[in-house]
């Protein structure tokens, strides 16, 4: 990554910051996950952070911190689609305020925590989801996440209800090493955007050390993370 790349990303950066300056209440969801006894952040987690010093309207949950259960795929059975429908609310109004929240993995789960996301995310006018490419896709945390809020979309597309989230902005800020980062942003905007979000360019991008798809050394590793160190953190 030459200095013009530097410049071209620290520029991406300022534009996302004066894109959510303008709004009133951002979320940052950050999926990226080291061992629980590691005091080091991954990078994507701490690009969010760093973004955060900039605003006065933002606030970070860390999806590796909560206990969020695995999608139970309700979306299709012999059935049909079971997933958002009314009969699922979770009924808990300080869990569930606005009454959007149905999932059946919440309630046949007592101790899942997914309310701590969707509470936030139907109260912001903005959020922006933060990952790491791992094997060429979005890492695991954040393809649990985005199985898991698969109701919202239902909930208009298939039961014709009305869209939740038409007024909320969406983007996907993902880190990477070597492969496949442009396409992992494009195909999880789309995504956004079919769930019902708005999906302005501005707020998704990714950050990618190197293109060559074979560099595996453990020296590009460490010149990776100071490579990002000095593009974002300021």
């Amino acid at each position: 990554m030459d200095s013009r790349n530097i410049k071209s990303y620290k520029k991406k950066f300022h534009s996302t910051i004066n894109f959510l300056k303008k709004k009133k209440k951002v979320l940052f969801i950050t999926t990226s996950n080291r061992w629980s006894g590691d005091k080091e952040k991954p990078k994507s987690t701490k690009l969010a952070y760093e973004l955060k010093k900039y605003l006065k309207n933002a606030t970070i949950i860390e999806v590796p911190k909560l206990n969020i259960f695995n999608c139970e795929g309700n979306v299709s059975t012999r059935k049909g689609n079971k997933c958002g429908e009314k009969s699922a609310k979770l009924k808990d109004k300080r869990k569930n305020p606005s009454g959007f929240h149905r999932c059946w993995a919440s309630i046949n789960n007592p101790k899942d925590e997914l309310w701590k996301i969707s509470k936030p995310l139907f109260e912001s006018d903005c959020v922006i989801f933060f990952g790491s490419i791992r094997w060429g896709q979005a890492n695991a945390y954040y393809q649990k996440l985005i199985e898991r809020l698969t109701w919202i979309e239902n909930m208009h597309s298939t039961l014709g209800e009305k869209n939740i989230i038409s007024d909320i902005d969406a983007g996907v800020i993902f880190i990477g090493q070597n492969w496949n980062g442009k396409n992992v942003i494009s195909t999880q905007k789309k995504v956004l955007k079919y769930y019902g979000f708005k999906t302005p360019r501005t707020i998704s991008w990714n950050w990618q050390y190197t293109s060559k798809i074979n560099d595996e050394t453990n020296e590009s590793y460490k010149n990776s993370y100071l490579r990002f160190k000095d593009t974002f953190i300021e």
